[in-house]
């Protein structure tokens, strides 16, 4: 398999005297989408963070193309490193364009001014996210799925190589779901980016990765390809109740039902 462009190994990480993440070793690929998958608090949002360089780990490496992600700058984790936060917050004032040229601040600095060049990669960010006819109206004005695809343009106008998004189909209704998550995995494979997905939504993570991270208690309990992870008994012992696996009848992906 291609390089991996950003990888923990062995990382512990702790809030306080609380034990959040032990020992976790994952790798992202170039073009590969992996789900991170588990219950509530045992760590997903937190392995964002420490992947995007935000909480240092007590033990443990992140490395960002072989090179230490925490001796690196904000602004080259920046140029390299595109979040999606679970709660992604701008002023409703603000226009699609003028939240997506916040993507050019680690080229710009805080006080830098845009140029032909941001601007052109801005506008470039919402074609890819079919969003263009969004570029002057206001944040406030839009829809849920509208607003999410913004903020992934905001993320591709970093021009990054790695993408991570904590659970960014949250709140949307399924049309919009499968418009971002269709988008995402498009851009994986057309732009070569390298995507972390945080999402509840098992079927949606059997749908749209390729390899998933089974979440508990802060460990990894299974990694694997969707058919190997998303198994009845392990999802019953880490979820605590009775799950059934089948086949979708229309694609043959493992469906989830609790």
């Amino acid at each position: 398999m291609v390089t991996a462009i950003l990888r923990m190994k062995q990382v512990d990480l702790n809030y306080g005297e609380t034990n959040v993440l032990r020992n976790i070793s994952l790798a992202i690929h170039p073009g590969e989408v992996v789900g991170v998958v588990g219950p509530n608090g045992v760590g997903k949002s937190t392995l964002v963070n420490a992947f995007s360089g935000v909480h240092r780990p007590h033990a443990g490496n992140v490395l960002l193309h072989d090179r230490d992600v925490y001796r690196l700058s904000p602004e080259l984790r920046a140029r390299e490193i595109a979040v999606v936060a679970q709660a992604s917050a701008v002023p409703q004032a603000f226009t699609a364009l003028e939240v997506v040229l916040m993507g050019r601040t680690p080229y710009l600095g805080w006080l830098g001014k845009e140029k032909a060049a941001d601007y052109a990669l801005a506008l470039q960010g919402l074609q890819r996210t079919g969003t263009a006819e969004l570029a002057q109206r206001r944040m406030g004005e839009m829809s849920g799925g509208e607003r999410q695809r913004v903020f992934i343009a905001r993320a591709l106008a970093q021009t990054p190589s790695v993408l991570l998004l904590d659970e960014p189909t949250a709140h949307l209704d399924l049309r919009h779901q499968d418009e971002v998550l269709k988008l995402v995995r498009s851009l994986a494979l057309q732009e070569h980016l390298a995507v972390l997905l945080c999402l509840h939504d098992l079927n949606l993570v059997s749908r749209f990765t390729d390899r998933v991270a089974l979440l508990s208690d802060g460990a990894i309990r299974r990694l694997g390809n969707p058919a190997e992870v998303l198994q009845p008994d392990i999802l019953a012992e880490v979820y605590g109740l009775e799950i059934h696996v089948v086949d979708h009848p229309l694609d043959g992906t493992p469906l989830v039902l609790a």
